[in-house]
């Protein structure tokens, strides 16, 4: 079971009182394990504002990109290729989000100081990774935190093609289970390549009520879900 930190200092106030058309709805607080669940608990995630020193930015998407998990699209080639990786759970969750974190990608965005933050998320049993594996080497993965039925996706990358894909397929099938109608797989926003395997946008205030519902959900069984794509 994850271990509840001690409690944010910070408010973030009521998400019905953010601005309608202005993703960008805080600014400042920190990344203390607390804050970071009281936050998600709001429909909010963090983000550096890209220069250093400067406080952090926390968004709530007025169109917010979420993936129905009836919904995802699995291609035959994409149906080919996962048959070629293991997934694995929470077996290499530091070298996954440097993965993710790796400079030379296009728009990177996670710093150290996400990076440490999120391990101890980690740590505490929040946040999660989902790893495509081939040949014993990490080849890609996602990382995301899970509080009930919500699963809030971070980030992904891959090394070798699909590997990313395989490994979000691996998680919507962790998630697919008796209360799948109404848990949450939120990917903050809708992008191309996100939209080809099934995402779709909905209001910020269906988000909301949706995450409402979703909280009260028991957690998935990520622990010991290490299974051959």
């Amino acid at each position: 079971m994850p271990v509840e930190p001690p409690p944010s200092r910070w408010a973030f106030g009521d998400p019905a009182g953010y601005d309608p058309l202005d993703d960008l709805v805080a600014i400042g607080a920190d990344l203390e394990p607390g804050t970071l669940l009281a936050a998600y608990r709001r429909g909010l995630f963090p983000m550096p504002s890209g220069s250093p020193g400067d406080p952090m930015y926390w968004f709530c998407p007025v169109r917010r990109g979420v993936i129905p998990l009836e919904d995802m699209r699995v291609s035959r080639s994409l149906r080919r290729s996962r048959r070629d990786f293991e997934i694995r759970v929470d077996t290499a969750f530091d070298e996954v989000v440097a993965g993710c974190a790796d400079p030379s990608r296009a728009s990177g965005w996670i710093d150290g100081e996400i990076a440490a933050a999120y391990a101890r998320l980690h740590r505490l049993g929040w946040a999660h990774s989902v790893e495509a594996w081939r040949d014993g080497r990490l080849v890609g993965g996602l990382y995301g935190v899970a509080i009930g039925g919500l699963f809030a996706g971070e980030s992904m990358f891959h090394r070798e093609r699909d590997a990313s894909k395989v490994a979000l397929l691996g998680l919507v099938d962790l998630l697919d289970d008796e209360h799948a109608e109404e848990r949450l797989l939120d990917v903050q926003w809708l992008t191309p390549h996100l939209n080809t395997l099934g995402a779709v946008e909905i209001p910020r205030a269906a988000y909301l009520r949706r995450l409402a519902v979703a909280l009260n959900l028991p957690g998935p069984d990520l622990v010991g879900a290490n299974r051959v794509g």
